[in-house]
């Protein structure tokens, strides 16, 4: 058999990827990772360069104007290797797999751009590294150098390059051997120690869990809020975990990594300020923002809170979401060449935009002054000569401190703000990726639901019932789940955290807006999850399905990274659809999944926070209140929708209670057929926890009380 192209050429113009796409003009001759590409590279006994980044990654661009558009570079580079170029956010497997040989070989995190030498025959790692600059600097050697070392390794060192191979090989079973069901009791010692953990690593002034580079850490976040509202029932609440959160929260509110004129959240903060993000804008960071920063907005009614929320839900929605319904992945951190350009703001620039605004009557010459304390605008630049705005006073603060009145600041420093938005759009906008990913666009979908059930915004579930049939329609097809779509194509198999958060994301849409189309579809995808995906020997989910092409690892990880681990979404949400179905199945998968994760969580319980969240409902098996009652209409009957019973749920905080209205007028799955309409119309209440149901509810005095006999706020 012989390959059907040949390494004379760039072949990316024919790719779908924005990433690729990049590259297209290059003057390397880069390859699709494809069976093709892998076959040319054997026949030609030549070693492989795979490059793995993305669209947004600004050292990515940096290697590309240094590197990849260089022509002495690229006509090194074409001599000597076969170049594949792989978009991460296409190809997490590829990403993973090659990331975790990087920090075996070099004992080291990993990065973008990742730079992985492979061998010719099995795409075993030889070398690998992040960026490399053209000449040789801070303490990195020339990239041309690295290509002539590798090149000679690659032709004299065959045995050794065997050897650290098969040494590899050995690696990658111990790590699957580490997943064996370890026989335990499940209990909280092992969530007690991540919460020390979480407290010890806790920045106490700025925030966050590290220094720099900070990273959000959702998942962490998360856990210390369930572990609050945990301690809180069992009657021994435990403030300092909360503060960790909220603290954190605000923090990033409040700094540069958040947008204040835009909304949305950067991916990390270059400083432990907050101050300075690594500027893109990633939406699986925001999803998981969105859902956090509501939750917070619920628990102690921080106005800052609320904001944050409001206005990266409006980010989504005006920018990241196509008109079809499915989220965008990503926008760029640099525009015109430069990172950051977009955002940061001249002397001269804010003078005149916010000389303009004192002309507004509705504007005072106060809040323009307080404006500029607020955000650093009157104290030396902190950008390259430029400034980026980041919260240095907080509103609630400057109003005490110069006896003003705390909504009206808050609403002139609003304007000013609106202002200077307006003045950036006429900007260049940073490019949006438009590429539509399943696992992300679930993580939003649950970011989203939340927003709109706990700050009462209908329009935030519309998005998010959007998107979710965005992806029924373009993702869903012969009962198989694509994990993404490009100008309306969807083209690679799905993985496991496409499933995984495509199913939490839609249980979470459910109890904000009950479909029976939706619910019977996640019940095929958790079949499909279970089906596909499960490791029947050892429990857990394997990151590739089972018909997925062979590669050097098959992949089973369990810790978190900038996103939850797709096995502890799995756990959680197969344990969440188990009890509302009534299918043991999805929860003894739950168990199994845990109980596979048990080593790695044992030896690292703050790498595995979301599963630990999963654990935690394992043990404690969520409330289940089902709701039967007539439909409202929305735009009508205001009275009514007041005193509705689904209204009367999004009062409350209620993180351990998972409440489904489902409308007297639909017929509710067979799997719920029990959960009857009350007599003539009326309304009914079924709560249950666990398998074991309690008397119906059938006033709204005992829904009241129902409610606030579960939910969590600071002040109750």
């Amino acid at each position: 058999m012989t390959s059907k192209i040949n390494n004379i050429s760039n072949l990316l113009s024919k790719e779908s990827s924005p990433y690729l796409l990049q590259h297209a003009n290059n003057p390397v001759h880069w390859h699709a990772w494809n069976a093709d590409t892998l076959l040319l590279a054997r026949q030609s006994n030549k070693p492989i360069l795979l490059s793995i980044g993305y669209s947004a990654c600004h050292w990515c661009h940096v290697m590309a104007d240094e590197s990849f558009e260089d022509k002495e570079t690229a006509d090194v580079m074409n001599q000597l290797f076969i170049n594949i170029k792989v978009d991460k956010e296409e190809r997490p497997d590829l990403d993973k797999i090659y990331q975790n040989a990087h920090s075996l070989l070099t004992e080291r995190p990993g990065g973008w751009p990742l730079t992985v030498f492979l061998t010719a025959d099995t795409q075993m790692p030889i070398f690998a590294g992040t960026y490399f600059p053209k000449q040789a600097k801070h303490g990195l050697p020339a990239f041309t150098s690295i290509l002539h070392n590798i090149s000679d390794i690659w032709l004299s060192r065959k045995s050794d390059i065997e050897q650290q191979s098969n040494a590899l090989q050995s690696s990658y079973q111990h790590m699957y051997e580490a997943s064996k069901p370890v026989d335990t009791d499940f209990n909280y010692a092992v969530i007690d120690i991540a919460r020390n953990q979480v407290e010890k690593q806790f920045d106490q002034i700025n925030g966050g869990f590290s220094g720099a580079p900070k990273f959000p850490h959702p998942s962490i976040i998360e856990f210390a809020i369930k572990h609050w509202c945990h301690t809180r029932k069992n009657l021994q609440a435990d403030p300092r975990i909360l503060h960790c959160a909220l603290y954190t929260l605000e923090k990033m509110a409040d700094g540069g990594i958040f947008d204040h004129l835009g909304g949305g959240f950067c991916r990390y903060s270059t400083d432990e300020l907050w101050m300075i993000p690594h500027f893109e804008k990633m939406l699986y960071d925001n999803g998981p923002l969105l859902s956090l920063y509501s939750q917070a907005w619920k628990i102690n009614s921080d106005r800052l809170f609320f904001d944050a929320a409001t206005e990266t839900a409006n980010w989504v929605i005006r920018e990241m979401q196509s008109t079809e319904g499915g989220y965008y992945s990503a926008q760029d951190a640099d525009s015109e060449g430069h990172e950051g350009k977009f955002f940061v703001w001249s002397q001269q620039e804010i003078n005149s935009t916010l000389g303009n605004a004192s002309k507004n009557n509705e504007i005072t010459s106060e809040a323009i002054d307080l404006f500029k304390k607020r955000f650093g605008l009157n104290l030396s630049e902190n950008f390259e000569g430029l400034w980026h705005l980041h919260g240095y006073e907080s509103e609630t603060k400057l109003a005490s401190k110069h006896n003003i009145n705390k909504q009206e600041l808050h609403h002139q420093l609003q304007q000013i703000r609106q202002i200077l938005f307006q003045q950036r759009e006429h900007r260049d906008h940073p490019d949006t990726d438009r590429k539509i990913l399943c696992a992300w666009n679930g993580l939003m979908i649950h970011g989203m639901a939340v927003a709109g059930r706990l700050l009462e915004k209908p329009g935030y579930i519309a998005s998010a019932s959007r998107a979710a049939y965005y992806l029924k329609n373009h993702c869903w097809k012969n009962n198989q789940l694509f994990a993404n779509v490009k100008d309306g194509k969807a083209t690679l198999n799905a993985y496991v955290d496409d499933y995984a958060f495509l199913i939490y994301g839609l249980l979470e849409l459910l109890q904000s807006q009950w479909d029976n189309e939706l619910y019977s579809w996640t019940l095929q995808l958790a079949d499909k999850l279970l089906s596909d995906f499960e490791d029947t020997s050892y429990g857990g989910f394997y990151f590739t399905s089972h018909s997925h092409e062979d590669l050097i690892q098959r992949l089973k990880s369990f810790s978190d990274d900038a996103i939850p681990a797709g096995n502890a979404l799995a756990a959680l949400a197969l344990n969440r659809l188990g009890y509302l179905c009534g299918k043991p199945d999805y929860i003894n998968a739950a168990k199994n999944c845990l109980k596979s994760a048990w080593t790695s969580i044992s030896q690292a319980p703050i790498s595995h926070c979301a599963l630990l969240n999963a654990l935690s409902e394992y043990l404690t098996p969520p409330n289940i209140l089902i709701i039967r009652s007539p439909l409202i209409d929305q735009s009508n009957n205001h009275n009514d929708n007041e005193n509705s019973w689904q209204h009367l749920t999004k009062q409350y905080y209620l993180p351990d209670t998972l409440i489904y209205t489902i409308p007297n007028e639909q017929t509710p799955h067979p799997s719920l057929a029990d959960k009857a309409a009350g007599e003539n119309n009326t309304a009914i209440a079924y709560p249950c926890n666990g398998f074991l149901c309690q008397k119906p509810i059938e006033t709204l005095t005992e829904l009241k009380t129902y409610l606030e006999n579960n939910s969590y706020r600071v002040l109750e």
